[in-house]
């Protein structure tokens, strides 16, 4: 464990980009974490028909990553870039098209190197002309990825310069055609992307690759317990694909729990973040559908009025501000339109009596009562007065949606305060004496 606490003082630094996309997070697939380079336009096609079949494009997944892979190896003469035959015979804008059927949007892969991470063409000096080149297959949207990256004598740029050269070149492209790519860093979170990545981006990657283990899941929460503060509307925290689905399978197979695959979707929707579904859906379970296609989760998500990220109120099990990637902060809360949101996380290996003041929450207004809606259960689960216990199991969570149902109970007794000290009686007596 390390003090962590240092990171929140650079909050605030930078203004998000607004050019008009990229308000929400996206929601989408993504074809790495399922199939990796293993993939042809049949088996994604599969996957759209899936998402459109399972109603997953109706609750708001409507767009689809090719990533890495797509292409040949060299580009053209005139240094374009080439689909591969072998894998779209009828060509990418036919292959494009098919998926607008189904009312899903395509979205490229690339990288500001040379190569991307699989070796085929990087987009590094060809910018403009990929750019070009993906709006003339259909695309809209870019994932930029950061392998084989030029010497720093070449670009002399550090990170910020070698992504806003992309971004420049949306920018340009917009100004022939009218057209913005909404674009999305993948960093890993080597060079502090939250501070300056609302800047030139619309989302960037806080870590490195997502795998689908519990302990994979846990750090890129402890990780984004710090880095909340970064996510508003045009600009957000990236915690990468998600991988529920993948217990058994995927790219490698995973082991995930229903509970815990429960928790990262939860964790990943409240947090505001992409939400990117990777895994071959074409034998989704309906425990899978279940959880990716949680109503009342992508609604706070997807928040028309409230951009922000939920925040922890109280570490648990470590102290405050102390970062733990196998026990991160279990109390979380934050506002919404529709209500107080609330996530209460289980990180313990064992089922657990969670216990919180609503006046924990900056989002609660002390001496009311609330109507509490639990987001997975999808009810009403009566009111809660001051205070709130949860029995949860291990890796388990709680998804709460709270509503001010007015005052509390004249016999409600002391405590008067939330906050115990320099409460007062109107004589000047300490409610404490």
């Amino acid at each position: 464990m390390h003090s962590a606490s240092f990171i929140v003082a650079f909050a605030g630094v930078a203004t998000a980009l607004n050019n008009g996309v990229g308000k929400l997070p996206k929601m989408g697939y993504d074809t790495f974490n399922a199939f990796a380079c293993n993939y042809n336009g049949s088996d994604v096609l599969a996957q759209v028909e899936s998402m459109a079949k399972l109603g997953l494009v109706k609750a708001g997944y409507n767009s689809l990553i090719l990533d890495d892979c797509y292409t040949l190896k060299n580009r053209s003469s005139s240094g374009a870039l080439i689909a591969d035959p072998i894998k779209f015979p009828n060509g990418m804008k036919n292959f494009t098209d098919s998926m607008k059927a189904y009312g899903v949007s395509a979205s490229a892969y690339s990288d500001n190197g040379y190569e991307t991470c699989a070796g085929y063409p990087g987009a590094y000096g060809h910018e403009l002309q990929d750019l070009m080149t993906w709006d003339e297959w259909g695309f809209n949207y870019l994932k930029y990825d950061n392998c084989y990256i030029p010497f720093d004598n070449i670009t002399q740029e550090n990170m910020f310069g070698r992504y806003q050269r992309m971004s420049d070149a949306i920018a340009e492209y917009a100004g022939m055609t009218g057209k913005f790519f909404e674009y999305s860093l993948c960093e890993w979170g080597w060079q502090q992307p939250w501070v300056w990545g609302k800047q030139i981006s619309q989302g960037w990657r806080i870590d490195g690759d997502i795998k689908p283990f519990w302990s994979a899941i846990t750090a890129i929460i402890d990780q984004a317990s710090f880095l909340w503060w970064a996510t508003d509307f045009y600009g957000r925290n990236d915690m990468d694909i998600m991988e529920v689905g993948n217990t058994g399978q995927g790219s490698p197979p995973g082991n995930l729990t229903y509970e815990e695959a429960k928790s990262h979707f939860t964790a990943w929707a409240l947090l505001k973040s992409h939400l990117i579904i990777g895994t071959d859906l074409t034998n989704a379970t309906n425990e899978t559908i279940e959880i990716l296609g949680n109503k009342d989760l992508i609604m706070i998500n997807q928040d028309p009025n409230v951009g922000q990220s939920i925040n922890p109120f109280r570490w648990g099990i470590n102290p405050d501000y102390v970062s733990n990637s196998s026990f991160p902060a279990q109390y979380w809360s934050g506002n919404s339109s529709y209500g107080v949101v609330f996530m209460v996380l289980n990180t313990q290996n064992s089922t657990e009596q969670m216990f919180f003041n609503l006046t924990e929450s900056w989002a609660i207004r002390a001496g009311r009562q609330y109507s509490v809606y639990d987001m997975w259960s999808h009810s009403n689960n009566g009111t809660a007065v001051r205070n709130m216990t949860l029995t949860l199991p291990a890796h388990g969570v709680a998804a709460l949606l709270l509503n001010d149902a007015g005052p509390e109970p004249t016999d409600a007794g002391p405590p008067f305060c939330g906050f115990f000290y320099q409460c007062a009686f109107p004589n000047g007596t300490y409610a404490s004496n």
